[in-house]
């Protein structure tokens, strides 16, 4: 890679890096995997940065970043299936925003509820404020498949019990 190719890579690498990281997050529920996710997302675009033509480096990032995720899901199902009981993590919050990190921890713990795709749609089309059919080319499907996986997550999150409460509470 040519040194002025490197620097186009680390100044989209270093620009895209906080939205890519809140996307990531979204994903996968946890502020270090996101990192993790992010990381092997842009180490694999690097891989092919000067063959990914410049008007579509941030649908091809998105969808390569969508696609690592699916496939670090289907990796946790398997080893879920060879392990009886996986350790769980535990983060807790300190500081005084104690209530904003409830609503957050309780909107990341719904979106884990719903299935990979679903979590990619909802994340994307509110988070990422993707229309459907920019959605679709990321996901490789249909706008009519977009439009399915974001009215069964949004039906989900809504019945999910933990955010009904969170609106009860208000």
């Amino acid at each position: 890679m040519t040194h002025e190719s490197q620097a186009d890579f680390t100044e989209f690498a270093t620009a895209a890096w906080p939205r890519l990281v809140r996307t990531a997050h979204m994903l996968t529920g946890d502020f270090h995997e996101a990192e993790d996710l992010v990381q092997t997302t842009l180490a694999k675009v690097y891989a092919r940065w000067r063959r990914i033509p410049r008007d579509e480096i941030n649908a091809y990032v998105r969808r390569a970043l969508v696609n690592n995720n699916i496939s670090r899901v289907r990796k946790r199902r398997i080893a879920h299936l060879l392990m009886p009981f996986l350790p769980e993590s535990v983060h807790r919050s300190h500081g005084g925003h104690a209530e904003a990190v409830e609503r957050s921890a309780v909107l990341v713990q719904a979106l884990a509820a719903l299935s990979a795709r679903q979590r990619a749609v909802v994340v994307l089309r509110y988070w990422e404020d993707l229309t459907e059919q920019e959605i679709a080319e990321v996901l490789n499907c249909s706008v009519g498949t977009v439009k399915t996986h974001a009215r069964r997550g949004l039906e989900a999150l809504r019945a999910h019990p933990h955010l009904t409460l969170q609106e009860a509470k208000r």
